[in-house]
Order: C-alpha cells, then sequence, then structure tokens
C-alpha cells in the first residue's frame, strides 16, 4: 500500500515534470513567429526554402536525442538526462541570441542554435516516460493530459512572450561590451535560457524517483532515495503489441507533421495573403495562436472526462476527423488575387483588386496595404512565386475558422496518442519506446516544415493543403485497421477490465 509521504512526493515529481514540458515546448514556440523576420534580417541570402530547414533543424536535434535520452533514462536515474538535456537548451538559446553577430554565414549559425535547442528538447521521452512509469492505469490519461496541457501552455505563451518583446522594437537596446543586442529577436531566447536555469534548479530540489504498476502498486526502490534505475522491473510477463506500437508511431507521426505544417506556413502565409510586413505578422500571429492555445488547454481539460465515457480510441477518431475539416476549409477558394509585391518596380506592392471588390468584409484588411509610394518593407505575395499571379487569396476568416478547428483537433489527438502509447506497453520501462515515439513525431517535425516550405512556395497553398487532407485520410484509416488492437497491455492479458 503505497504511504501518504511517497504519494505526495510521487506528485510533486511529475509536476516538475510538467514544468520540464512547459518549457520544452516554449523554448520552441518562442521564437517560432519571429525566426522569419530575423533571418531576413541577420542573413538576406536566406530563402523561404531555408526557412523550412531552420525550423525542422529543432526536430532533427529532438529527434537524433529522444531513443538516447530514452535508453539513458531506463538505465540511469532520470535526473542526469533531465539535467544535462536542459543545460543544452540554455547554451543553445544563449548561442541563438549571438546569431547576428558573425559577418556571413549567420543563417547556419542560426540553424545550428536552433538544432541545439531540439537536441536538448529531446528529454521529452524521459518526461513522459517517467510519468507512464509514475502513475496507474487509471491515473495516466488525466496525467498524460495534464502533461499536453502544460506542452500546450509552453506554445501559447510562448508566443505571448514573443508579441510583448515586440514592443522592444527591431533595433533594441545594445550592449558593445557584450556586443549582446536586446531587441524583439533576442530578448524571448534569453529569456527561455533563464527559465531552463530555474528549471534546472528545481530538478535538483525537488525531482525524485518513483515507480507503480498499472494497479498503483509502488514498487520497491534500489535505494533509499529510489534514485535507481527500472532494468531490475524488466521481468514483467506478456509481450507488447509490436502491431499497436508500430500504428500508432505512424498515427503520431501524421498528428505531428500536419501540425509543423500549419505553425511553420502561419507568418509566410499571413504575409504573402494579407500584406502584412514582418512585425504585424508575429504580432497578429501571435496573438491568434495564443488564443487558439487557451482553446487546447480547456479541450485537455474536457477530454480527460470525456475519455472515461468513450475511450481513448473514438476520440482519436474525432480529432482526426476535426483536423481534416480545419485543412479542407483553408483550402483556397473565390476569385480575388492577393496582393503582389513587384521587387523590381519600386519595391512596391501593387494591389490586384478589382473596384467591385472593394467592398468586402474587413477580415480581407486591405487598409494594411502600404501606401504606392513607400521605400520601406515590401509586402505583398512575391512575384517570384509564381502561383500569386492566379491562386484566390485565402481570407482571414478561412485561416481564423481553420485556426479554430485545428486547435480543437489537434491536442485531442495528441494526448490521445500518448495515452494509447502509455497504455499498450505496459509496466515495462518505456524510456525507449517513448524516445522512439518522440523521435517519430520529431521527424514529422522535419518533414512538415520542409515540405510545406518546398511546396508551397513552388506550388502554393491549394497544393500544399490538398496533399495535408490526403495524408489524415490515409491516417485515418489505418486506425480504422488497428482499432481493436489499441488496447492496454493489463487489459489484453486479462489482468484488468476496459
Amino acid at each position: 500500500v503505497e504511504t501518504q509521504e511517497h504519494y505526495k512526493s510521487r506528485w510533486r515529481s511529475i509536476w516538475i515534470m510538467y514544468l520540464t514540458m512547459f518549457l520544452s515546448s516554449v523554448g520552441f514556440s518562442i521564437v517560432i513567429m519571429s525566426v522569419w523576420p530575423y533571418l531576413q534580417k541577420i542573413d538576406p541570402t536566406a530563402d523561404a526554402s531555408f526557412l523550412g530547414w531552420i525550423i525542422a533543424s529543432y526536430s532533427i536535434g529532438q529527434m537524433v536525442a529522444s531513443p538516447l535520452f530514452g535508453l539513458w533514462s531506463n538505465y540511469r536515474p532520470r535526473r542526469e538526462p533531465l539535467v544535462i538535456s536542459t543545460a543544452i537548451s540554455v547554451a543553445a538559446n544563449c548561442l541563438y541570441a549571438y546569431v547576428h553577430v558573425p559577418h556571413s554565414h549567420n543563417k547556419y549559425y542560426m540553424l545550428t542554435a536552433r538544432a541545439l535547442v531540439g537536441f536538448g528538447a529531446g528529454n521529452v521521452a524521459v518526461v513522459r516516460s517517467y510519468i507512464a512509469g509514475a502513475t496507474s492505469l487509471t491515473e495516466r490519461t488525466s496525467a498524460m493530459a495534464n502533461t499536453s496541457a502544460c506542452q500546450a501552455v509552453g506554445f501559447i505563451l510562448g508566443p505571448v512572450f514573443q508579441t510583448c518583446f515586440t514592443l522592444i522594437g527591431e533595433e533594441g537596446v545594445t550592449w558593445k561590451f557584450l556586443r549582446l543586442q536586446l531587441n524583439m529577436y533576442t530578448t524571448p531566447v534569453l529569456f527561455g535560457a533563464l527559465l531552463g536555469v530555474i528549471n534546472i534548479i528545481l530538478i535538483f530540489a525537488i525531482f525524485r524517483e518513483h515507480r507503480v504498476d498499472d494497479m498503483g502498486r509502488q514498487y520497491k526502490s534500489i535505494n533509499s532515495d529510489g534514485e535507481g534505475s527500472d532494468v531490475l522491473d524488466q521481468n514483467t510477463e506478456g509481450s507488447i503489441d509490436h502491431v499497436a506500437v508500430v500504428a500508432l508511431n505512424i498515427l503520431f507521426f501524421v498528428i505531428l507533421f500536419v501540425f509543423a505544417v500549419f505553425e511553420t506556413i502561419a507568418t509566410p502565409l499571413t504575409m504573402d495573403m494579407y500584406s502584412w510586413t514582418r512585425k504585424e505578422a508575429v504580432f497578429y500571429n501571435g496573438i491568434i495562436l495564443s488564443v487558439i492555445g487557451i482553446e487546447s488547454v480547456i479541450v485537455f481539460m474536457v477530454v480527460k472526462t470525456l475519455s472515461k465515457k468513450t475511450g481513448e480510441r473514438a476520440i482519436l477518431h474525432a480529432g482526426l476527423l476535426i483536423v481534416l475539416v480545419g485543412f479542407f476549409i483553408l483550402l483556397p477558394w473565390g476569385k480575388k488575387l492577393p496582393n503582389i509585391q513587384w521587387q523590381e518596380i519600386n519595391n512596391n506592392s501593387i494591389p490586384r483588386t478589382a473596384p467591385s471588390e472593394m467592398l468586402a468584409p474587413f477580415w480581407s484588411l486591405p487598409e494594411l496595404q502600404l501606401p504606392s509610394n513607400h521605400t520601406a518593407e515590401p509586402v505583398g505575395c512575391p512575384v517570384t512565386q509564381s502561383w500569386c499571379l492566379n491562386t484566390p487569396m485565402i481570407y482571414l476568416a478561412q485561416y481564423i475558422s481553420s485556426d479554430v478547428l485545428i486547435g480543437l483537433g489537434y491536442p485531442v489527438c495528441n494526448v490521445m496518442s500518448y495515452t494509447l502509447y502509455s497504455k499498450v506497453l505496459g509496466p515495462k520501462p518505456q524510456g525507449v519506446y517513448m524516445g522512439w515515439l518522440t523521435a517519430s513525431g520529431s521527424g514529422a517535425r522535419i518533414l512538415g516544415p520542409v515540405f510545406v516550405s518546398q511546396i508551397y512556395t513552388h506550388l502554393g497553398p491549394r497544393w500544399a493543403f490538398s496533399l495535408i487532407c490526403g495524408v489524415v485520410v490515409v491516417s485515418l484509416l489505418l486506425l480504422e485497421i488497428v482499432y481493436k488492437r489499441l488496447i492496454a497491455f493489463s487489459v489484453r492479458y486479462g489482468r484488468m477490465q476496459e
């Protein structure tokens, strides 16, 4: 029987894992809206295709690190990979703040910094495996939902912090003796580094190792501090259903892939469609994604209760359907074309709006078009993207509606995937398996930005979003095929009822 002291210590440690997950997502999202304008500022040779690699570099680092940290956590105290990974993220954020200093190849320094931040974020596998091992079967859906909620709050507050830091401006303040510029691009990552230092202190001060089985019974600790490994518990009877494991990895890949496409394309899409400047795109998208993030947190809270009535599989199915509808709405409709950026004519933005279309609804935002005699930053859809000349614009109402639906479907799919995965694996140490799941999600975050930056740049939004809809349809078919196999390990072997 678990003692009250053990229960409190176990949940304090789980809360530290929630915080670690939160800070990991903040490290990603706090710059996501400003990467493109910052990249354009520090290195004019960078194009939209390179932006895809910048975004993907985070996930490349995470994909490499996740299985390694997961394996490490199976055989050593989890505190070790948690502290080392967080320290790497702190150092990488500091590097990002200095990518403007070199006189050339600045875009490659930014690429390196984001890859190292992603490598540090490989601790997500350790966090998920710890929570799976420190909770009973009845506690796990709620704990996984809370973990994903903390991750979502990180995605919310990251853009919020970025939006607040835009008030500093592009120039900001320069400390010459440190060669450090504090502006709207560098201050957020330095703030993220500070949060990482706080996280390391809390891991040392509060975190302890705990393990319980599916029934909630406490495993005997290897030593009094509970800082041993899980390797002694690997004699659990029964084999894991690897078909279900592979299927869930594929489904999780698709879920992260479509969301990576969505968050990567937000800034370039709105700059092209609505003639927003770099600063406007960062500011408005930060507000929109923050609101959608709040929606996601509410969804996480609701799904904990709903899953007890309908089961995780049905909710996962519904979430994928909602995501499909969200991307279908995002397809270009109508006849109005976006404003074209004719760079060879004094960098002006030439409107392509007929007089009869000047009465368009407020969400088409014609007032954001810059005067024709301006000499500042060019805005509009670049003429170098040939599809701009014949593809209808995506109205802001479409964009926001799609945001709302994807903000509803994605968190549902995310938490249900992790919950089902941890239940299918059962009581055995899950560090390596969680590492592979995180790696599959990271692979999606690699291919998603690269895919959308290439397809969007060369073929336009119609092709990009149509292909995404096709991918989601295929994932729905896969879910139907393996639906009956996605059950908990203990249920599969008759030790508990579903």
